[in-house]
């Protein structure tokens, strides 16, 4: 017996281990939670060191290069791979060329593009001086020149290649000129032929291509720039930031024609817009199809505090409807999300969790000055609480106020007196120093006895905007997160975001709903209806065709919002509904605005 038990026992433990493994696999993380949590570096961008170092990117394009995803952006002195979506990896690369390299020597808004199997990247250049670089094994970071000196340069690039081979660019960024396309001879990258204008931005029509934070076209004329082209269906979608990288409502517009250079027809309301919530502005992006046939955009998250390039990424469900509208789903496009392969499993595209701790009460255990700790969850990227310390330790505890079951948290942390030393001011700041985050999560369901609900404290990654989605949902009432050590600067937190269900009732569905279009500016309106007792947000969703209200503006402690961003030319519908912990309202029937 003694000696079968010992036989036995191994393969008992064997098949335990098999088990926890597969067990493993299935609490796999299923959702992410914009803004997507990667090694964002800190900017090289000089002359604002009274303002303190900064995380910041922009620009993004992602291409699905042989069943991998591609992230590049601005300023960024490499690049991510990922196999899911979920998990990025950096690969740090310096393109640039001795000849074209800059103080900084980074890619600004990049250009990305598949001719076969070889990956093209070409930085934006106002001169002849760039190259575009080529690769066969990205995941490797294995490239070389294509072209030293690409002569017609071009800012903000885009190529694409269209079903019969044929190779395209587009270009522009400027308040003067158009985008411009042109096509190139795909081994020499010659022009053929000269540029085309591709659309000029027609801000006196449509209410959103204003420039300024409430789109009133004050200091300057309106940006057009981030061209980005996608195929569908025979149909060609060109793809454009405006109005200004720096406001909320910095958005896609997408022109719509039957040829790679025109002419082109725009839709009436922008594809990808995001006003309101935590992470706001959707604009200078790219469309991509993940490996099972979605759609999904990638564009630039405005922060715009420490200075005004301070972005950051976010990732949106995308597609077109049978009519071939082109949408994206920005609505709680901050809350957790599907990762593609569970999108189409599901047949949705988030789970049905809610922010549970919206202007809760917040303890912590010291304060720095007038970063209050009401800052971490008023659900504003703008604001944040600080610590005076970046010592082990300090900590910030919010109330969900009842009890409420948990299965997600987003830590964001903000970049409070970060500085670096002297002999590094110069240089790209951030991915070769090895930063990283440690900290401690902790959930209790009366305050007193506590339990660890996460433990990164061994944790060696730089997770600025680190989400975790529970493998065991915890019904709680408070969450503590308990400092360990963060890259640098104070232990500051611009959002402690807690999402699952609460266990009372939905909110009500919203009554007197009424929006009033302006006699004398038909691209605005104002927005009234009567506020829900047990609502802390609202979402408002209008478009141009009942059936096609693809666009979601969210209020948070308000019951009117003056909206600016329509067509002057068209018809509108609306509708809205109540949002509180436990859920959503039923919204209310839509309303047809002439």
């Amino acid at each position: 017996m003694r000696e079968l038990s010992s036989i036995l026992l191994p393969i008992f433990l064997l098949m335990l281990f098999f088990a926890d493994q597969a067990e493993a696999q299935e609490a796999k993380q299923q959702t992410y939670c914009n803004p997507i949590n990667i090694d964002y570096g800190y900017s090289p961008i000089p002359n604002f060191s009274t303002w303190g170092r900064h995380r910041a990117t922009a620009d993004p394009v992602i291409v699905n290069y042989q069943d991998d995803y591609y992230l590049f952006s601005t300023n960024q002195w490499g690049y991510w791979s990922s196999s899911d979506m979920l998990d990025w990896k950096f690969h740090s690369r310096k393109f640039l060329r001795p000849w074209n390299a800059g103080v900084y020597d980074e890619l600004c808004a990049p250009a990305v593009g598949i001719i076969g199997d070889t990956m093209l990247v070409f930085g934006s250049t106002y001169t002849s001086e760039f190259t575009i670089w080529m690769s066969t094994n990205p995941g490797a970071n294995e490239w070389k020149p294509l072209v030293d000196r690409f002569e017609i340069g071009g800012w903000d690039p885009d190529f694409f290649t269209d079903d019969d081979g044929k190779l395209y660019m587009y270009n522009g960024s400027s308040n003067r000129y158009p985008l411009y396309g042109i096509e190139l001879n795909r081994k020499t990258m010659d022009p053929v032929g000269t540029r085309k204008e591709m659309y000029l931005l027609e801000p006196w029509r449509y209410g959103w291509q204003r420039f300024g934070e409430h789109m009133d076209n004050t200091f300057l004329d309106p940006f057009m720039e981030g061209a980005h082209m996608t195929k569908h269906n025979g149909k060609y979608y060109l793809q454009y930031g405006a109005p200004g990288t720096e406001f909320s409502g910095y958005s896609d517009g997408v022109l719509v024609g039957d040829h790679p250079l025109g002419p082109f027809t725009p839709q009436p309301d922008p594809f990808s817009m995001k006003l309101g919530g935590f992470a706001r502005g959707a604009g200078h992006g790219s469309t991509f199809r993940d490996n099972t046939g979605n759609y999904w955009h990638v564009s630039t998250v405005q922060i715009s505090v420490k200075n005004n390039f301070e972005r950051r990424l976010g990732i949106w469900p995308a597609g077109f409807d049978s009519d071939g509208v082109m949408w994206c789903n920005t609505a709680f496009g901050d809350y957790p999300h599907y990762i593609p392969e569970v999108a189409v499993k599901e047949g949705k595209a988030r789970p049905d969790w809610y922010l549970l701790n919206y202007k809760k009460p917040v303890r912590v255990s010291s304060t720095y000055g007038g970063y209050h700790a009401n800052h971490a969850n008023d659900e504003s990227m703008k604001t944040y609480w600080s610590a005076k310390t970046s010592d082990a330790g300090e900590w910030i505890e919010t109330d969900l106020g009842e009890l409420s079951d948990v299965y997600g948290i987003q830590i964001n942390h903000a970049d409070q007196d970060v500085s670096f030393p002297a002999e590094m001011d110069t240089i790209f700041l951030g991915k070769s120093l090895g930063l990283y985050h440690q900290y401690k999560l902790l959930w209790s369901a009366d305050g007193r006895k506590w339990n660890v609900l996460v433990d990164k404290s061994r944790n060696q990654t730089d997770v600025p905007h680190d989400y975790t989605q529970l493998d065991n949902p915890v019904r709680a009432r408070f969450i503590r997160l308990e400092n360990i050590k963060v890259p640098a600067g104070k232990f500051a937190i611009s959002g402690l975001r807690v999402f699952g269900k609460g266990l009372g009732e939905l909110p009500s569905k919203v009554e007197s709903f009424t929006v009033l279009r302006t006699e004398k500016d038909k691209r605005s309106a104002w927005i009234r209806w009567k506020p829900v007792d047990n609502a802390y947000a609202y979402n408002i969703y209008y478009g141009t065709h009942p059936d096609k209200l693809y666009n979601c503006i969210m209020v948070h402690d308000a019951n009117e919002y003056w909206f600016k961003a329509m067509d002057s030319q068209s018809q509108y519908w609306y509708t809205i509904e109540a949002i509180n912990e436990n859920g959503v309202s039923e919204r209310t029937e839509v309303l047809h605005i002439q």
